[in-house]
């Protein structure tokens, strides 16, 4: 009898230990966050400094971080890394769009499933995102790079854009307000006509291929490139080729510092990407805590970044803006062609 008693007690305080063990592994599995940065591709600098600040953001929010990209910048590669990740354990994820449109059938796939998504660099397709994080806005952006060309040739010479690829939605929008500049400016711009939009798809042998057929063109006296490769691409040749054109865009000190130095690049601009990453993990937080839908006008804390207001996107979305776009030049690239 005592045997029994015993034995069932026995039995029982296991039964009980394992239980508890049980529920503590599903409970921390379920609390369990872990946010998604998706890049254009891994091997460009900016989506590895992006990455560095998603990463620092995470920690303050106290989620784990991952980083899933492809080593070719197309939208097939990301669309499969998408599609991997709809079956993990992810709370959120973060996605620079190579094609906002053919991303979208993949992203609302993984909507269905309960993970938040939201968009930062190039916007996905409005109705595949939740916000999306911007640098800075647009139409300052394009304007603001029109108007430097301008002034660096003194109003006389061609314009010619060396950009990523023909989908990618920022450098679009870029695009389509450096267009808008030049034809509500008539008579100011009238020396310093738009010659021809080139794409090096974010590849250093393509840019650099693009960059060398530019110069065929006596007219291009400027090149703007609104993208890091496009920059340093462009940099290299007109270095290379000891030719008298221009250039100006968005570059990363780090790699554009010899040809602001040499002249080639009077100056340029840019945003922190490392900021620009934290401040998305931040917003990711917001959408998946359920503290915003993403709609304009809703406020939220942003963590180190303060108060953050949505506003509307050019694309009929909504957005959360980093910042202005900030000068590099001269008197300050030796400060910080170590820090970004």
């Amino acid at each position: 009898m005592k045997t029994k008693i015993f034995l069932s007690l026995f039995l029982a305080a296991v039964f009980c230990i394992v239980s508890l063990v049980s529920s503590g592994c599903s409970k921390g599995k379920s609390s369990r966050k872990v946010f998604v940065f998706v890049p254009k591709c891994e091997n460009i600098l900016y989506m590895k400094l992006f990455q560095e600040g998603f990463e620092q953001g995470c920690r303050e929010i106290g989620v784990e971080p991952l980083y899933r990209g492809s080593d070719v910048c197309t939208v097939e590669s990301q669309i499969a890394i998408v599609r991997q990740l709809a079956a993990q354990n992810v709370a959120g994820m973060v996605v620079d769009a190579n094609d906002p449109d053919a991303l979208r059938p993949a992203l609302n796939s993984v909507s269905k499933r309960g993970i938040k998504v939201i968009s930062a660099d190039s916007a996905v397709h409005k109705d595949a995102r939740i916000v999306h994080v911007q640098a800075a806005e647009c139409e300052t952006v394009g304007r603001t790079l029109i108007r430097a060309a301008h002034e660096m040739v003194n109003g006389e010479g061609g314009i010619a854009i060396l950009s990523a690829t023909p989908q990618t939605t920022i450098q679009n929008e870029w695009i389509y307000w450096m267009r808008r500049e030049l034809e509500e400016n008539p008579v100011k711009y009238r020396g310093t006509p738009l010659i021809k939009v080139a794409y090096g798809d974010d590849e250093p042998i393509k840019s650099t291929s693009e960059a060398l057929a530019l110069l065929k063109d006596q007219r291009i006296k400027i090149i703007i490139s609104p993208t890091t490769i496009g920059m340093l691409a462009a940099g290299k040749v007109l270095q290379d080729k000891q030719s008298q054109v221009k250039l100006t865009g968005l570059g990363l000190p780090s790699e554009m510092a010899p040809f602001i130095k040499s002249g080639v690049c009077p100056w340029m601009y840019l945003w922190n990407p490392i900021a620009q990453g934290r401040l998305s993990a931040h917003v990711l937080a917001a959408v998946v805590d359920g503290r915003i839908s993403g709609t304009a006008g809703e406020k939220f804390s942003a963590g180190p970044f303060g108060e953050r207001t949505i506003v509307p996107a050019t694309d009929g979305g909504t957005e959360v803006v980093l910042d202005e776009p900030f000068r590099f030049d001269s008197s300050n690239i030796d400060e910080w062609q170590t820090k970004l």
